[in-house]
């Protein structure tokens, strides 16, 4: 699908506020931000070659997001090892689109063992669901403690760039996965799919080839 009809609907939407609900010129700015941190948004995580209707989101919905952010997030760690007794209690709320009942969940279990960096990421990611997308000061603590105590797991940072990016805050999205994958091992299995996303942040951003180049070599 050609993204020429999702820009060309940007673009009326916000004609159609400035010359039709009369949008005052000093927020112009600021509605145009909004749709741009939109757009990316959907160009990072968003499917257009799907079809699709706007619509108010189901109880199913809810639930198969929470499945999705479940399922996305094992992904960084070994099919073996699999998450502790409460992380899996957490995510049986979360699947169920029960988000602030796995928050809830996970900050009692932390107060008993502080040292569980995917129970911080679980707890990080409801946090943020429960908010409706929104970085809150507790889910940004918890991605913080998730990244502290996770030996150098990539999850917590890369997650956190998605909140950000869903927080409408491209550039910080793009400078915390720009350490991530300039840090990584060669041989990191998540290397390429994340420097696939950089580079689809990269063309929303504008970002140069000079620039990437010298991150590359730094």
């Amino acid at each position: 699908m050609s993204w020429v009809p999702i820009l060309l609907l940007a673009l009326l939407t916000f004609v159609g506020a400035v010359f039709l609900l009369k949008l005052p010129r000093s927020v112009w700015a600021l509605f145009g931000a909004a749709l741009l941190f939109g757009l990316a948004g959907y160009a990072i995580q968003g499917s257009p070659g799907q079809a699709g209707a706007p619509r108010v989101a189901t109880g199913d919905e809810t639930a198969r997001s929470g499945e999705a952010m479940v399922q996305a997030r094992r992904e960084f760690y070994a099919e073996g090892v699999l998450p502790s007794r409460f992380v899996v209690t957490a995510d049986a709320f979360a699947r169920r689109g029960q988000f602030d009942q796995s928050a809830r969940f996970l900050s009692n279990a932390l107060a008993e063992n502080p040292n569980d960096s995917e129970a911080w990421l679980a707890l990080g990611n409801s946090l943020v669901e429960h908010a409706e997308g929104q970085l809150t000061p507790a889910a940004l603590n918890a991605y913080e403690r998730a990244d502290a105590v996770g030996l150098g797991n990539p999850a917590p940072i890369y997650f956190l760039g998605l909140a950000w990016l869903r927080a409408g805050e491209p550039q910080r999205t793009r400078e915390l996965w720009a350490e991530l994958l300039a840090s990584a091992p060669d041989d990191a299995d998540w290397r390429p799919l994340l420097a696939e996303r950089i580079a689809r942040l990269d063309g929303l951003l504008g970002v140069s080839d000079a620039t990437v180049e010298a991150e590359a070599a730094e």
